[in-house]
């Protein structure tokens, strides 16, 4: 195992240790990476924040290791990790549940069986481990005990093993979900040989000296389906359509130009956005089409909710706080209501909202992305995404390809 660090976080498997304070998860996280990532004491509550370790695993690919917090500590610091935790716990695609050896057998394990409800919940894959088994002269008692409690099989592992390595490599496999997150792009819209133009306005919100992440991510992924790829600035389209024999076989551009691009393109080439595309990676773009819908229904007095996955500084002609707001004001009436949320901040109680707007989610996981999705879903409450509503706005929803 190395790291592996060309792959982005937000593409690899997430897998989430969890566990009482002083159960052995940092132990575990420096076993499987064969070197110390997370800090091991024997104070309990060592670990605060969690601990996020991007590394390559050989037959899992590209992986982050997250060690959490105990999920037993206490006082307002304590609850204040405990949301970090499942803050943590949305993002896990994989979950490791570690039960102590010391544990005793007539142990209710409530505070196991919590968070089994949750990561249950939202179908994510649990392997129980019983840590510090050779601490103890036989698990067997409590083996059975958190089958009977559970409905889990653990397995007994000691970290100080020299075999624990591969042995946590080998069960993870077995318990990797079949398909996992390795969706193409845009590889479902092309075929070998096709000429894809890339629009790319580089203005002021695109970072000097480089390009976006679902930019740079999808020139990948068109490169690894064998098409032959054009980028340019919105500002020379007219140059590099020209130039081309033969128009494009898809043209994807930069949602924030959506209808200058309709406007332009040749006829014969199928147009989708960078965020529309993202929306079908990270989330369920059938979801999005639908919750954008919800926009004709919206007057003065609705309330919509806009998240932006990743944090950064507002830019002028911001899309997330500048742009959408504008165009749904325009729309609906300057008395519609707009609350702005970014990162891992996202209300608990979603019903007010009439609409939420999501960001492409290019800095999230899929299943991140999917249980915010579920969660509007729960609260009855139509969700969609940037690329999507942008289309929807500009009359040209039911005239992409995604």
């Amino acid at each position: 195992m190395s790291d592996f660090n060309s792959t982005p976080r937000s593409n690899r498997l997430h897998i989430g240790i969890f566990g009482r304070r002083n159960a052995g998860k940092s132990t575990l996280i420096n076993a499987i990476c064969g070197h110390q990532t997370a800090v091991v004491s024997d104070v309990a509550g060592t670990t605060t924040d969690p601990v996020y370790k991007s590394m390559e695993i050989h037959g899992l690919g590209p992986c982050v290791l997250i060690d959490t917090a105990g999920f037993d500590d206490e006082g307002k610091l304590g609850r204040l990790r405990m949301e970090k935790t499942k803050d943590a716990a949305a993002k896990t695609d994989v979950a490791i549940l570690l039960f102590d050896a010391d544990i005793p057998p007539d142990d209710e394990l409530e505070q196991e069986k919590q968070w089994l409800a949750v990561l249950r919940k939202q179908k994510t894959p649990v392997l129980a481990v019983i840590s510090k088994s050779d601490t103890v002269a036989d698990t067997a008692p409590l083996e059975e005990s958190i089958y009977r409690r559970c409905k889990l099989k653990p397995v007994p592992i000691s970290a100080a093993h020299a075999g624990t390595q591969s042995q946590m490599r080998e069960l993870l496999l077995r318990l990797l979900p079949e398909g996992m997150d390795r969706r193409s792009i845009a590889g479902h819209l092309v075929n070998p040989g096709d000429i894809v133009l890339l629009v790319m306005p580089q203005n002021i919100q695109a970072p000097e000296g480089r390009l976006i992440l679902p930019q740079v991510q999808t020139i990948r992924d068109l490169l690894d389906h064998l098409t032959v790829v054009m980028s340019v600035t919105a500002d020379r389209l007219d140059e590099a359509l020209s130039a081309l024999k033969k128009p494009p076989a898809l043209i994807i551009t930069d949602s924030q130009v959506f209808s200058l691009v309709y406007q332009k393109k040749p006829k014969e080439s199928r147009l989708t956005s960078f965020s529309v595309l993202m929306s079908g990676v990270k989330g369920d773009v059938h979801a999005f089409i639908e919750g954008a819908q919800a926009v004709d229904k919206l007057r003065s007095g609705s309330r919509v909710l806009i998240a932006e996955a990743c944090t950064h500084v507002p830019l002028q002609e911001d899309i997330g706080r500048v742009q959408i707001p504008r165009l749904l004001k325009k729309r609906c009436g300057e008395g519609i209501s707009i609350d702005m949320v970014s990162g891992t901040d996202f209300p608990k109680d979603l019903t007010p909202y009439d609409l939420i707007i999501h960001c492409g989610g290019c800095m999230f996981n899929r299943r991140y992305m999917m249980n915010r999705l579920a969660a509007a879903q729960a609260a009855g409450v139509p969700m969609t995404n940037y690329g999507v509503l942008l289309a929807k706005l500009n009359g040209i929803l039911d005239k992409i390809v995604y």
